[in-house]
């Protein structure tokens, strides 16, 4: 049975002259009683209707079509792209086109959201970023106003509000160092310097740098048993020092006190080792988890400003990782507990 829906301009074209010039032929056969005078006025018509139709169809319609085709790319059509209108095309069938442009609409619609998406992030960075620095610049014209209103004068509160003004100071280099150094792993301009090591000792290492404050907190630091055998990485180990740094620090913030931090190391594979960090703290509501790694987002549960910190630490963990080419995930109960972990590549002679 004919398939008629796929098919080319030039087969639908031929297709109607046939069934227009089919009855025209056997009409001539029954009027002039000669078969042969039939078959010519089949053969005429058939030629004259095909032409006619093909040439209706390629000047309405794909013409039409190739408009379509041109905005879709919206450029000017190159030599090849030339040729595609001109050759390709016009062979294509009506339901070929149509899934093109479905196609193509479904990618805008895709590049749409998007969009849309980056466009919301842009503007609760902004909301963001003006809130993280005006705070302290409020906080420093007040201190240095009264100051200045005669404050300086009086020595028991002018040393206490220059170091709080200092404070703030300090904050927003903070903010600033941190926000150049997500910069540069965005755009590529601080290279790695990957070497092996042994990823036990540089977490030893940071629980012994942040020791004063997780004892603040009694708070206790170890690595998980079965995980103590040595395992290599490679590994910017600077960069990665500081992403443990950091998780450390937010378990130490958010965990609980008397509680404890527990590293848990495995070699996922041949080429891949798995590090997480986990706390038995606060934890992060579910509807928190996609997008605790976004720059200056804080849960609505423990993780505000009053903590500390830019607000930019988990961020610059995903970008250090990524840089990495590795992944970061983060799993977390409310009340529970939060593990984040990481993974790097094993080690390479």
């Amino acid at each position: 049975m004919l398939q008629t829906k796929n098919l080319s301009p030039n087969k639908l074209s031929l297709l109607t002259a046939f069934c227009l010039s089919l009855p025209v032929g056997i009409a001539f056969c029954f009027v002039t009683e000669h078969m042969y005078v039939g078959l010519l006025a089949f053969a005429v018509n058939l030629i004259g209707s095909y032409l006619l139709i093909r040439f209706v169809l390629e000047s309405f319609i794909y013409r039409k079509i190739k408009l379509i085709y041109k905005f879709i790319y919206q450029t000017k059509a190159s030599k090849r792209e030339e040729m595609y209108y001109k050759y390709i095309l016009p062979k294509k069938s009506i339901d070929e086109v149509r899934e093109d442009v479905e196609h193509w609409a479904e990618e805008r619609k895709e590049e749409i959201e998007i969009l849309r998406s980056n466009e919301t992030y842009r503007k609760e960075f902004l909301q963001n970023l003006s809130h993280e620095f005006k705070t302290p610049i409020f906080t420093i014209q007040g201190y240095v106003d009264t100051l200045l209103d005669g404050a300086l004068e009086n020595p028991s509160v002018n040393r206490k509000f220059l170091e709080n003004a200092s404070k703030n100071v300090e904050r927003m280099v903070n903010l600033i160092s941190d926000l150049d150094e997500i910069t540069k792993l965005e755009s590529g301009e601080q290279p790695l310097y990957k070497e092996n090591f042994i990823i036990q000792d540089l977490i030893k290492y940071v629980f012994e740098t942040l020791s004063i404050k997780a004892a603040a907190r009694n708070i206790k630091c170890t690595i998980k048993k079965g995980c103590e055998q040595p395992l290599y990485v490679f590994a910017d180990k600077e960069k990665i020092s500081r992403v443990l740094i950091n998780l450390v620090e937010n378990a130490t913030k958010y965990g609980r006190t008397d509680g404890s931090i527990v590293a848990s190391i495995y070699k996922t594979d041949e080429q891949h080792v798995l590090i997480e960090i986990s706390d038995d703290g606060i934890g992060i509501a579910e509807e928190h988890l996609t997008r605790v790694f976004e720059r200056f987002y804080r849960t609505d549960r423990g993780r505000s400003r009053n903590v500390g910190g830019t607000g930019l630490g988990l961020s610059i963990c995903k970008h250090i990782i990524e840089a990495h080419g590795q992944t970061i995930h983060v799993r977390s109960t409310v009340d529970v507990g939060t593990s984040i972990g990481f993974t790097l590549e094993a080690r390479k002679d």
